[in-house]
């Protein structure tokens, strides 16, 4: 039996009984304070445990319906909303932004398609002047800005994370397809249908279920570690968080709970989802079970859109997993033994893939952040990996 001091709650089947050991573990030997796993295995859940904190002070227990920020790992969702709707023939991916959002045309962007954006090669990651956090807030104002912005790099030459652009020119071509925003869209269509608990723009009277964000990097921080990051010699000179870190309003502790209440509210799909891990794990369990998207559309949605391309803005270690249209892979083997598996990563640890060949749905949120990790964070690789053994597959 592993000693650790964290409380450890809800079911793990027999089977699966190692993902428990592993779970506990985290919190003995790698430092989690408070965390949740989940996992469906074709319509049954196999794994759903949660323990630990809620909060630096361990005076709120980690529960089943703790929410989560998982930060990057809100692309997955968005992503889906995206091929939702081009599974239901609304819009097609290939097809030009400017068909769906006239205005995006200007400075030479005519041609970028939906794909591209998807797969991180429109070159269009951000504004060229910096936004305060308050004109972030601002949907109208941040997609104006990026109508007017020229692309970074020649569109579909080279691939380069869209860190928060992602989200706000996908989020538009759903807004000027459905008349909704992707949180509203996201909600009606997907998590209140299905009964799934991941949110984009949190409602107010929710934010109590909201774990605290701990060992969370501050914006400067982040600014200071990914401006050593230089572009091929075809662009400008670029660090990337002067500028896509400043879209994207992250709130540092100084700026007060005014703040933070503010963000969860926001809608910045590319980064503020909040999610219980249950729910994260039954929203890609619905992509297993296609549910929501055909299967037929999902190969689409996870062929290689760049191979092992080097990442010109967060370099060459993204090339560990690739990318598909709106998903990380899985091309290096780093998130367990499917290359096929495709879901997304978020900042500080957080992971959620579906795999269709085996019909699993997993999600594993925490609140302590290690800024190193993202889709290969050693806390959900050991679970993951238990999942995988516990079903012969290796």
């Amino acid at each position: 039996m592993i000693t650790t001091a964290a409380p450890i709650a809800g079911t793990c089947l027999p089977q699966f009984a190692r993902v428990r050991d592993a779970f506990e573990r985290n919190f003995a030997e790698r430092g989690e304070v408070g965390a949740a796993v989940a996992v469906w295995v074709e319509d049954e859940l196999v794994v759903n445990l949660w323990g630990g904190s809620a909060d630096a002070a361990g005076t709120r227990p980690w529960r089943e319906n703790t929410l989560a920020s998982v930060f990057s790992g809100s692309k997955g969702l968005l992503s889906s909303c995206v091929h939702l709707l081009a599974d239901r023939g609304q819009i097609d991916l290939y097809a030009p932004v400017s068909r769906y959002w006239p205005e995006f045309a200007q400075a030479g962007k005519q041609d970028i398609t939906i794909a591209m954006v998807l797969g991180h090669r429109s070159g269009v990651i951000g504004p060229r002047e910096p936004m305060d956090w308050r004109d972030v807030t601002d949907w109208d104002g941040v997609c104006a800005r990026l109508a007017a912005a020229e692309p970074w790099w020649e569109p579909g030459t080279a691939q380069g994370y869209h860190v928060v652009s992602f989200g706000f020119i996908l989020g538009e071509v759903v807004r000027r397809v459905t008349g909704r925003t992707l949180g509203q869209y996201l909600r009606t269509e997907v998590a209140e249908p299905l009964g799934i608990d991941v949110h984009i723009g949190l409602p107010a009277d929710e934010h109590h279920r909201c774990a605290e964000m701990l060992n969370k990097p501050t914006v400067r921080s982040v600014l200071a570690q990914n401006r050593v990051c230089t572009p091929p010699q075809h662009l400008n000179d670029h660090p990337w968080a002067a500028f896509a870190v400043s879209m994207d309003f992250v709130p540092d502790d100084e700026l007060g709970a005014h703040a933070l209440s503010t963000w969860r509210s926001a809608e910045f799909p590319s980064t503020n989802a909040h999610v219980s891990a249950l729910g994260m794990a039954t929203f890609y369990n619905a992509l297993a079970q296609e549910k929501l998207i055909s299967r037929e559309h999902l190969e689409r949605a996870r062929v290689s859109q760049g191979g092992f391309d080097p990442d010109v803005v967060l370099g060459p270690r993204v090339a560990d997993h690739g990318w598909g249209l709106g998903y990380m892979l899985n091309q290096r083997g780093v998130a367990g033994p499917n290359l096929r598996i495709f879901g997304h990563g978020g900042s500080g640890g957080s992971y959620a893939f579906v795999d269709l060949e085996h019909r699993i749905g997993y999600a594993y949120v925490m609140n302590f952040f290690d800024a190193t990790k993202c889709n290969a964070d050693p806390r959900t690789v050991a679970l993951s990996d238990e999942v995988y053994s516990a079903l012969g597959v290796i």
